[in-house]
């Protein structure tokens, strides 16, 4: 994972954005709450500093990066070094996993698909939050990227490249979530959640283990 030392070596920059972007931020949780599920054992995947996990009750998770890890360990989560692509859990372990804005630093998007179908129980389910490629807020990202610390070395993508995979993979009974409909510099307040995707730049979908 190219970008891990780009998120270690940053840490109080990638806290500061969510204290620069407090709407956008609680519009995004908004977003996850919705589809996450509300009983079973859950991990999330590239869990950062916990800025997602810990409001959402998610007590275990998984985060190459030390710097990261140690501020969530600081929130009450239990972070265990890895990667998506090879994740150390046994077979059918967990009732739902969560990656939020982690898939586009994936090495191996297929790999880390599949691992997560894996540690999933029968009927499990893994929800992804990400921005879209082809959203304002996606476009205005990908131009920038060469400038940016953390987004150089991401690849984005769209809503339809996120369901081809999961699919491919073997997730089914897809729903979606969309929230940040207004540049991050116009919000005047929290955004709205709607179904479906297509407008909002920040997609969540949910997908079932077959």
């Amino acid at each position: 994972m190219p970008g891990v030392n780009a998120f270690g070596n940053n840490v109080e920059r990638y806290e500061q954005w969510f204290v620069d972007n407090p709407l956008a931020y609680v519009s995004e949780l908004r977003a996850v709450r919705e589809l996450l599920p509300t009983s079973g054992s859950g991990i999330e995947i590239g869990l950062g500093t916990g800025r997602f996990a810990a409001p959402l009750g998610i007590t275990k998770g998984i985060e190459p990066s030390r710097s990261m890890a140690e501020l969530a360990r600081k929130k009450g989560i239990e972070v265990i070094p890895g990667v998506a692509e090879h994740l150390p859990f046994m077979d059918k372990e967990f009732g739902f996993v969560l990656m939020v804005t982690t898939v586009c630093f994936l090495d191996d998007r297929e790999a880390a698909f599949r691992e997560v179908h894996r540690v999933l129980k029968p009927g499990g389910s893994f929800v992804i939050g990400f921005v879209d490629r082809d959203s304002p807020l996606g476009t205005e990202y990908r131009k920038k990227k060469d400038k940016s610390a953390f987004y150089q070395h991401a690849t984005f993508y769209s809503t339809d490249d996120i369901v081809t995979h999961l699919q491919r993979t073997g997730f089914g009974k897809l729903v979606f979530r969309q929230t940040l409909f207004r540049p991050l510099a116009e919000m005047a307040e929290v955004e709205p959640v709607k179904e479906g995707h297509g407008q909002g730049s920040f997609v969540v979908v949910r997908g079932e283990k077959k």
